[in-house]
């Protein structure tokens, strides 16, 4: 029987002062199916797979929510985590997002400001049942035009000294932010939209989040430009290549390539689906070649 591939075969890194595996969970498609229990059995069908990384926010809920998908009772991400692994097992990291409040007329997302933020940290030490939590990454608005994180993450930085918080990051940013929040308080990991076929600028924040030992933790790596609206199928000739050469699904290949954009870089796939989930961990077991990178690179 082939030995199961775990979590652990896609490395470590560290978030702060915790390592875990570069591969990780991201929680937001767990409320989208209408079965809770389907959504309890992923989550600890990941630990059992070795993630020790869950990524998770207050306004990742359905129906509606970040989604904008289902119906029934409200089933949030913070509170499926709790119900599904508490009392937490030794190690595991969740790291959640706060800055993101809802408009109740428009139904579109504006930023928080800091009592408001504080009223999120509380929310998520609630929902999920803790008195303080591991990360909490700073989620912003990025506009073009120049602009401050430093009176928000200032008050994230006071809940740290207060205990709330263990450690910070920054989500959906530019050096620029970086480079203030920096100056306020330790950050830990940077957290902005990068995939394969969706990079922008970001192969200089990759690179400069690994010459400051940060964890760069894309998310929608595996949605690319459809970002919510779930894994793309429309995959390049390079990628199906690469794919059938490793025997592979073209989603793995899109991990893989991920996580050979640095060993700072950590993977945060997410699904509702068992099997899905399995594939996903499976594919930090690829190890591209550099012809394969380069023939990905330029596709």
């Amino acid at each position: 029987m082939p030995t199961e591939i775990t979590a652990a075969a896609a490395g470590r890194w560290t978030l702060g002062d915790r390592t875990v595996h570069r591969m990780g969970f991201g929680s937001m498609r767990l409320t989208a199916h209408p079965d809770r229990e389907r959504a309890l059995r992923v989550l600890r069908r990941a630990v059992e797979l070795g993630i020790d990384h869950i990524d998770t926010a207050a306004f990742y809920v359905s129906p509606g929510g970040t989604l904008k998908v289902g119906t029934g009772p409200a089933r949030y991400a913070t509170e499926l985590i709790r119900a599904a692994l508490a009392p937490y097992p030794q190690g595991l990291v969740i790291a959640t997002k706060v800055g993101f409040r809802d408009d109740p007329t428009t139904g579109t997302h504006e930023e928080a400001g800091p009592a408001q933020l504080r009223a999120q940290v509380e929310e998520n030490l609630r929902r999920l049942g803790r008195d303080h939590l591991d990360l909490v990454n700073l989620r912003i608005v990025k506009r073009p035009a120049p602009d401050s994180v430093a009176e928000r993450f200032g008050a994230l930085a006071e809940l740290r000294d207060a205990g709330l918080i263990r450690h910070l990051g920054l989500s959906n940013v530019r050096l620029d932010h970086l480079d203030e929040a920096q100056t306020i308080a330790p950050v830990v990991c940077v957290q902005n939209n990068y995939a394969l076929d969706n990079r922008g600028d970001q192969d200089a924040m990759v690179r400069e989040c690994a010459a400051r030992g940060i964890a760069y933790v894309p998310f929608f790596s595996l949605t690319g430009g459809n970002r919510e609206g779930g894994a793309r199928t429309d995959h390049g000739a390079a990628v199906r290549a690469v794919a059938r050469a490793h025997d592979a699904t073209p989603q793995q290949v899109r991990l893989a390539w991920t996580l050979h954009q640095g060993p700072h870089v950590l993977a945060i796939p997410g699904t509702g689906d068992p099997a899905h989930l399995a594939e996903n961990v499976a594919a930090g077991a690829l190890r591209l070649t550099p012809d394969e990178l380069a023939a990905l690179d330029r596709a």
